[in-house]
């Protein structure tokens, strides 16, 4: 059985009281939907840039935006990465948005499945290792950790997601998210893929803490500011059978709960500009559209013609630049077209 060794010290408990303060302030205040959409877009992007950088990917930020907003269909390794993280991340977000979000092995290999798509085998792809792990760091390159041996792994990560069940209406989320986050790295579970799925998983398992504003949080970045701190705190150096009797999560949870305090401080401080209209300005005619479609749930041409004096045309172009812009979302065909705000 997991029986993980922390202790709520002063820092620790410091950061989960600013935390709870920070999550009030940001689930008191309302924001326009066009504000929300773009923001949650802007961090899906950096979450898919912070966490694949983390792993070594050499795109830079404005190229991931560009790949997210385009998807081309040939592309490279590089690319794909982003865009299987991407992906996993907004099956997530679906998930925790229906209320369906449930932890257990299945979604856990279905995740590495997905951000591995296409770049190792498919015998590798969903499934628990068989075979050993070295761990290098790839910003060092050199083999750091000897993970524990391919016969004990599923064992230990089942243990650790009972932990999580066991204790998910128990111990803070902020507690539990971080002990999964750390021990998952420990155990290293796959040939590939340990870290984008740990930190998706990590990010799942933090919704429970109830931010309305949670899709427009990216504790990546936070990560990725100093990948070689956050190496250092989240992993083990030497043999895993040395040093797994040793493991004291307090510094890590400190840690851990420092990049979430940074994050919900850098979202809070881009709402302000928002409400202050600090923001790129839409244009009025978008507004009236979006504002309508928030009220009636839909558009279409028609109804678009009674209050706006713009050509036919035109009006096709403002919806083009909205669907564009993943505001919309565009349905049906022909006369019976109509237009939805965009989901993840």
């Amino acid at each position: 059985m997991f029986k993980p060794r922390y202790t709520i010290s002063s820092k620790l408990l410091q950061n989960i009281k600013h935390i709870a303060v920070l999550i009030e302030e940001l689930n008191n205040k309302k924001f326009p939907t066009i504000v929300t959409l773009e923001m949650e877009r802007n961090a899906r992007a950096l979450s898919s840039y912070s966490s694949t950088s983390i792993e070594g990917n050499p795109l830079p930020l404005t190229e991931v935006k560009k790949l997210l907003k385009h998807s081309p269909k040939h592309i490279r390794d590089t690319e794909r990465e982003v865009l299987n993280y991407n992906k996993a991340l907004e099956h997530l977000n679906k998930n925790i948005k229906s209320g369906k979000f449930e932890i257990s092995l299945p979604l856990v290999l279905l995740i590495q499945k997905m951000v591995t798509n296409g770049l190792i085998g498919k015998n590798r792809s969903g499934k628990i290792r068989t075979e050993p792990v070295f761990v290098n760091d790839p910003r060092e390159r050199k083999t750091v950790y000897l993970s524990p041996d391919a016969h004990e792994v599923k064992v230990l990560v089942q243990e650790l997601l009972n932990f999580v069940i066991k204790n998910k209406d128990i111990l803070d989320p902020l507690i539990v998210a971080g002990i999964f986050h750390k021990q998952f790295v420990i155990v290293h579970p796959f040939i590939d893929g340990n870290g984008r799925t740990t930190r998706l998983i990590s990010k799942a398992i933090l919704a429970r803490l109830g931010i309305d504003t949670f899709n427009l949080f990216s504790f990546e970045n936070y990560y990725n500011k100093n990948v070689t701190t956050y190496f250092q705190k989240v992993g083990l150096y030497g043999n895993y059978y040395e040093l797994k009797d040793k493991v004291d999560f307090t510094e890590w949870l400190e840690y851990f709960t420092d990049g979430i305090v940074d994050e919900l401080l850098r979202v809070k401080k881009e709402l302000e500009k928002a409400s202050l209209g600090l923001l790129p300005p839409m244009r009025p005619e978008h507004k009236v559209l979006i504002k309508y479609v928030e009220e009636n749930g839909s558009i279409n041409d028609k109804e678009y013609s009674k209050f706006s004096e713009r050509a036919k045309s035109t009006r096709s172009l403002d919806f083009k630049q909205l669907v564009e812009q993943n505001i919309l979302e565009r349905f049906g065909k022909s006369k019976n077209t109509f237009y939805r705000l965009k989901k993840d």
